[in-house]
């Protein structure tokens, strides 16, 4: 099935005793175990509504295997701790959401797990940052907020040959824009509360993999106790339905809106890989069907103090923190996504005060750019 039917179809129920469309909601958490082969139980990660949402997502990563999680720091914090153990090496590129960097940067090596930060995660910076101890590479493609890109395949080979474990964050992509399991990454992540929900009413996230790194990854995450309930995966198995149309119409939102600021003359940069001068505009072609519904931006203002008065001259485009919804929402990263790390940190990152970042919605083209227009002025 294409994507498209997919989204639609996958993981579908067929034991429903009144032959509804839809997977009925087991509220339940409490199940009989006499004549079953499992407990079932939510903690155990194992309850008809968790497994039908993982199963419509396997089909859409093409991986074997999955977990649905509370959060998406929750699906990626129980991965890397169960992948990893103390005395380890992981390397991570460092332009990485700002929750994961806080969370790399506080928690591993209180665990007993070293980490280095590569400015790119090119072949060539991953062999200077390898070590003995090193037992998986961490990536974020398209990056968060700066929307680097990086080659998916390169990467995925490249850990293959050094017997590494390679986990990618796929939230910005969504997987109807990427799959990096066939281009040989190993783990696929996902904050489900941006693209996967896309109404910005549910908080979840979700790891596709194969069985094994699965198992691996589950005997950590049945400790951890992160488990989703069943009516927040109705939820999200409806959402999930029409995913491949709200996508479709963010990225000809975001390209639009991306070629409007970049030869608007009250911005400086754009950051968006739909454009043919993005540093990673080819290889974004090469692995992506599509460039994504998120774009940054810098405007000629002075400081943070700008680029508020900037955002609260939007009439359409709502100042919010979070992304991947209907609706079209600016930010500015220095105050939300990465409001934990340091100034300097943010330097490095490349995070000025007046960076923006916009998730593009599903609204009219038109009104989304003239929206941008009466603001700029």
């Amino acid at each position: 099935m294409k994507k498209a039917t997919t989204c639609v179809h996958a993981g579908n129920n067929n034991h429903n005793p009144a032959h509804g469309l839809n997977t009925p909601v087991y509220t339940s958490s409490a199940f009989g175990y006499l004549d079953t082969q499992e407990n079932i139980y939510p903690r155990y990660y194992n309850t008809p509504n968790q497994e039908v949402v993982v199963q419509k997502l396997c089909a859409l990563e093409q991986g074997e295997a999955g977990l649905l999680f509370g959060s998406g720091m929750a699906a990626i914090s129980t991965a890397m701790l169960a992948l990893l153990q103390a005395g380890d090496h992981v390397i991570l590129q460092r332009d990485l959401y700002g929750g994961t960097h806080h969370f790399v940067t506080t928690e591993l090596e209180r665990v007993g797990i070293s980490y280095t930060l590569v400015e790119e995660p090119t072949v060539d910076q991953l062999e200077v940052a390898v070590q003995p101890t090193t037992k998986l590479v961490y990536i974020e493609t398209p990056s968060n907020p700066l929307l680097k890109i990086t080659d998916v395949a390169a990467v995925g080979s490249w850990a293959q040959q050094h017997k590494l474990i390679s986990v990618i964050d796929n939230t910005f992509a969504s997987p109807i824009n990427q799959n990096p399991i066939p281009l040989g990454v190993d783990v696929v992540l996902h904050s489900g509360t941006k693209y996967l929900g896309g109404h910005s009413d549910l908080c979840f996230g979700a790891v596709i993999t194969s069985q094994s790194l699965r198992d691996r990854i589950y005997a950590t995450a049945i400790n951890l106790g992160g488990s989703i309930n069943a009516a927040t995966c109705a939820l999200i198995e409806r959402s999930l339905k029409t995913l491949s149309l709200r996508v479709a119409q963010q990225n000809r939102n975001a390209q639009a809106i991306a070629e409007f600021l970049q030869q608007h003359p009250a911005v400086n940069q754009v950051h968006y890989p739909g454009l043919a001068d993005h540093p990673g505009h080819e290889t974004a072609k090469q692995q992506m069907q599509g460039f994504g519904g998120m774009l940054s931006f810098e405007p000629r203002v002075d400081g943070s103090d700008g680029a508020e008065r900037l955002m609260r001259q939007l009439k359409i485009i709502t100042p919010a923190i979070s992304l991947g919804g209907i609706e079209s929402l600016v930010c500015a990263p220095a105050k939300t996504s990465h409001i934990k790390l340091s100034a300097e940190e943010r330097r490095l990152v490349g995070v000025s005060d007046e960076l923006l970042r916009i998730s593009v919605g599903i609204e009219d083209t038109e009104d989304l750019v003239e929206d941008l227009q009466q603001a700029l002025v």
